[in-house]
């Protein structure tokens, strides 16, 4: 009777870990060294977190300054042939001499987040 409740407990304690665990996947850094164009509008240079939600490839990006949201975008999550070492933006740059936002790729990881189909600058 004993191990019937420690094994539902262990199967319940399994469940709530790999739960925080898909949920912490789904975030991440961005560091800015200057002002890029996101969806349209400007985000400045500096740090920012990232958190996205969504099914399949299609997702919601919300970049955060602290603890604030301070932009909204969609984004596709790509599949990479291969991860790289560090965290690092790909930058499209535009006819009009600006620069947007294409990917954000995380360290180690073998997803991006992508903003745009073109990537022409990575840094």
């Amino acid at each position: 009777m004993k191990f019937s409740s420690l094994a539902k407990k262990l199967v319940l304690a399994t469940a709530i870990l790999l739960s925080i665990t898909a949920f912490a996947s789904n975030k991440g850094s961005l560091q800015l060294s200057s002002q890029l164009m996101v969806n349209g509008k400007q985000l400045p240079a500096g740090a920012y977190s990232i958190e996205w939600e969504g099914s399949g490839s299609a997702v919601q990006v919300s970049i955060l300054k602290g603890r604030q949201v301070v932009m909204t975008a969609p984004a596709r999550v790509i599949d990479l042939n291969s991860s790289p070492e560090t965290d690092a933006t790909v930058i499209k740059k535009n006819d009009d001499g600006s620069r947007s936002l294409a990917e954000i790729r995380f360290g180690g990881k073998k997803k991006a987040l992508s903003f745009d189909g073109a990537s022409t600058e990575s840094s």
